[in-house]
């Protein structure tokens, strides 16, 4: 089990892993080419900006989830067919997404916090990002059906090409172009553009068992699918959560420069969130299909062996943070005040990605075996109740460093939670004989 669940995780952890490497990169680009208090501008919008991809991760987990229980089940066409339903809902709402942020670009920031400092930036950067939600979405979507349709290295190649192309143009568009906040943001759509392009083909030409083709939306289905992906929203929704929550308490504390570190550390800390994401998208296919097939030794298996390789994972991570985190944090900026906090938040938040790891395992997990309760349960009290209550109790008795170990604390507590009312060895056995 653990040569196929490798053959799944690397190639999905590589392609996030390019994907946050493209997003730090853009970071890099923002902040030497337009300012910190651009990069102020950008955190602003990220909680926005991680909303949309848990949305996209909602329909591909929750689409994928069924896919790959029907293969395993041997029902080939209705799992084609909740694929095809899942795309044309998805571009429903996609469209819907986007028409809204572009219209309504600088009121949705300034409910996000924005200053009066940083709030013509923070517009400007959310109406061109919004432009390309389309693409944005469906390639998450695509890239997920891709892997439950076998093909996890088709998945990599997309993404990576997106990045590298995303790469290209920011740098192009921001400085010799000198479009600013706006050239970064165009940059990350086209690049998302060509993933979406790269990984077409696969459906077009008929190169699996999912094609594209007329479906009526059926609310059966669509509940069926949003039940289970509804989790991939609400942990994206929790991390959003999280760094809103995160930057009111910093601009109360110590202002924009707070913000502008802030931003800084979430660009590096993006590359261990999505890695850690990315075992738990290779993960998922083999859940679900040993689900379908009622193979419960195989599904405790692939759990077990993601959760040691994010432990691995999140060790190395930390490692070469604590050791090279000023040189990082200085390719983003040369303001010493903000290197000096920002090395000091990234020690210290990085402590709470061990949980995080074990959180996210466990949440696609509940996905894959379609018993959402426990995963929306996690998620609901990450964000909702142990964050905020972490951040202002912590913020209170060690001020700056509480806000960074708020984290920590509150994913401590969800992974607590998660052990005492939803052990998953136990509810494996209970839920595969039904």
């Amino acid at each position: 089990m653990t040569k196929k669940f490798l053959g799944y995780a690397i190639p999905s952890a590589l392609a996030m892993f390019v994907s946050s490497l493209y997003t730090i990169i853009d970071g890099i680009f923002v902040g030497r080419g337009v300012g910190d208090m651009a990069l102020a501008a950008v955190t602003i919008v990220m909680p926005l900006t991680i909303m949309l991809f848990g949305i996209g991760t909602m329909f591909a987990v929750g689409g994928g989830t069924l896919v790959s229980k029907n293969f395993g089940a041997g029902k080939d066409e209705e799992g084609v067919v909740v694929f095809r339903q899942v795309f044309k809902f998805l571009l429903i709402i996609s469209t819907s997404i986007s028409l809204f942020f572009a219209i309504f670009s600088n009121q949705v920031v300034t409910v996000l916090g924005a200053t009066e400092n940083i709030k013509p930036l923070s517009g400007e950067y959310l109406r061109y990002y919004s432009m390309f939600c389309i693409p944005n979405l469906i390639g998450i979507s695509l890239n997920s059906f891709v892997r439950n349709d076998g093909r996890p290295k088709l998945a990599m190649v997309s993404t990576m090409s997106g990045a590298i192309a995303n790469i290209i143009l920011d740098y192009v568009f921001i400085f010799p172009l000198g479009m600013g906040i706006k050239g970064a943001a165009i940059a990350t759509g086209l690049g998302q553009i060509v993933t979406v392009l790269i990984v077409l083909p696969h459906f077009i030409f008929k190169r699996g068992k999912l094609t594209f083709g007329n479906a009526s939306l059926n609310i059966k289905v669509i509940k069926a699918f949003t039940n289970v992906g509804i989790p991939s929203f609400l942990a994206e929704a929790a991390f959003s959560v999280i760094i809103y929550v995160q930057n009111i308490a910093l601009v109360n504390f110590i202002g924009e420069i707070g913000l502008s570190a802030f931003s800084v550390i979430n660009y590096i800390t993006t590359n261990i969130y999505m890695v850690l994401l990315g075992v738990t998208f290779g993960a998922q296919p083999l859940i679900s299909y040993n689900f379908g097939a009622k193979n419960s030794k195989n599904m405790i298996d692939v759990y077990k062996i993601s959760n040691i390789t994010a432990l691995i994972i999140n060790i190395v991570f930390t490692g070469i943070c604590f050791v090279f985190g000023r040189e990082l944090i200085g390719i983003f900026t040369s303001d010493l005040e903000i290197i000096d906090i920002a090395y000091n938040g990234l020690n210290l938040t990085n402590l709470g990605f061990f949980a995080v790891g074990m959180n996210l395992t466990t949440t696609v997990y509940y996905q894959a075996i379609e018993v959402p309760k426990y995963s929306n349960l996690l998620c609901v009290f990450r964000s909702v109740v142990f964050l905020p209550v972490s951040v202002f109790v912590l913020g209170k008795i060690f001020g700056i460093n509480g806000i960074w170990l708020s984290l920590l604390a509150s994913e401590l507590l969800s992974m607590i939670l998660c052990a005492c009312i939803a052990y998953v060895p136990r509810y494996t056995l209970k839920y595969i004989s039904q």
